[in-house]
């Protein structure tokens, strides 16, 4: 028997750009269906009920004030996961540098459309307790669940 998927509420918010054109390709790569699917097979596994999440994509200005504050890293990252609480219900805020998530879809010479999916998938996973710095066995379980989770949507390993 198929496990109901878990329900999900949804606050996906888009932080004010310079240049509108960063603005347009990122609600273009991140439309609305694509955030709730990615993140509702993220909460399947670890068997959440239901999440409350809040999606907010940023500018570097943004991200890096973020990540300084809440990590005390001068730089900005690709995702930040503020958790709130983490079963049964998902509480969590996760913030996606659009800068940053672009440069690395460059690099890696995927659709940002993908890459944008890896790291909802990521930072999900983080929302419900899952660490890939705490040792390598956690890294690798985490890993493992990613390619599961993406291949599960039609996506390619990431790594």
């Amino acid at each position: 028997m198929t496990r109901p998927r878990p329900a999900l509420s949804l606050s996906l918010q888009f932080a004010h750009f310079e240049d509108r054109g960063v603005l347009t390709q990122h609600r273009a790569a991140l439309p609305r269906h694509l955030v709730i699917k990615c993140l509702r097979h993220a909460l399947a596994p670890l068997d959440a009920q239901a999440g409350e999440i809040t999606v907010r994509i940023v500018d570097t200005e943004e991200g890096r004030a973020l990540n300084q504050a809440y990590r005390q890293k001068d730089y900005a990252t690709n995702v930040l996961t503020f958790d709130y609480t983490a079963h049964p219900i998902v509480a969590a805020d996760l913030v996606l540098c659009a800068p940053v998530v672009a440069q690395e879809a460059h690099e890696q010479r995927k659709p940002l459309a993908t890459h944008y999916a890896h790291l909802l998938v990521h930072g999900c996973l983080h929302a419900q307790g899952m660490d890939h710095e705490t040792n390598e066995a956690d890294a690798e379980a985490m890993e493992a669940l990613e390619v599961q989770i993406l291949a599960g949507m039609g996506y390619p390993n990431p790594y």
